[in-house]
């Protein structure tokens, strides 16, 4: 007999992704409704709280360098899932252009129909993150073509597709940055994933001029400016 009901929760759907195996929404009384996979939330729950921390903070960051405040006019979400940081930069920047990438078609509908990821007027594309930074030398991308704010959460289950560590990755991701411009990455950080986040925020290094480190619940979140 199943008792999860004496829990609060209750499952609203399962539904077999070719992208993250099995997709599983959940509703229960401590994180509301989320998505799940391999044992992971994807989408709402404690992932919407880990980015609403991050979000809180960098929508809090003083005047930068050049004198002027931290504006999203353009935001670009790599990894957009069900909308759970869409739903937030629409939060904190009403006017930002928003732009999701995600591989996964029935995830997105899975954050249409269950995480009114329909209602956040964002232009949504179906396609590989990699493929879709593949831009030309930085001083080649129009102003225009450029965004204040990069968000990355690009995880299938608990593990982090090895193109999206590579050097080649990260310097398009920052070639994409507007001169006073953000990136945020989402890394795991318990057990042995605590290696790997720190050796990821080294290579981070390498690339930006700083990063500034974030740990909200069971995450990091490494800050990265385009310049001090």
């Amino acid at each position: 007999m199943n008792f999860d009901f004496l829990k609060g929760t209750k499952i609203l759907e399962e539904i077999e992704s070719p992208i993250n195996s099995k997709l599983t929404v959940v509703r229960d009384l401590a994180w509301g409704v989320h998505i799940t996979s391999q044992g992971l939330t994807q989408s709402g729950g404690i992932v919407y709280e880990v980015w609403r921390s991050t979000l809180r903070k960098v929508h809090s960051l003083p005047a930068l360098p050049s004198g002027r405040s931290f504006v999203v006019r353009r935001c670009l979400i790599l990894g957009l899932g069900g909308g759970s940081a869409a739903k937030l930069v629409r939060k904190f920047w009403p006017k930002a252009k928003i732009t999701g990438v995600e591989i996964d078609q029935i995830m997105i509908d899975m954050g249409k129909k269950y995480l009114e990821l329909e209602e956040l007027n964002v232009k949504i594309i179906v396609a590989d993150a990699f493929k879709f930074l593949k831009i030309p030398v930085r001083p080649h991308v129009p102003i225009r073509d450029r965004y204040d704010l990069v968000l990355v959460d690009l995880y299938v289950g608990d593990q982090v597709p090895r193109n999206f560590e590579t050097y080649k990755f990260l310097r398009s991701l920052r070639d994409s940055l507007t001169e006073s411009g953000l990136a945020v990455f989402n890394r795991l950080y318990f057990g042995e994933k605590r290696t790997e986040a720190v050796k990821f925020g080294e290579k981070l290094e390498k690339i930006f001029p700083k990063v500034e480190i974030f740990y909200p619940q069971a995450n990091t979140m490494l800050i990265c400016y385009f310049r001090l």
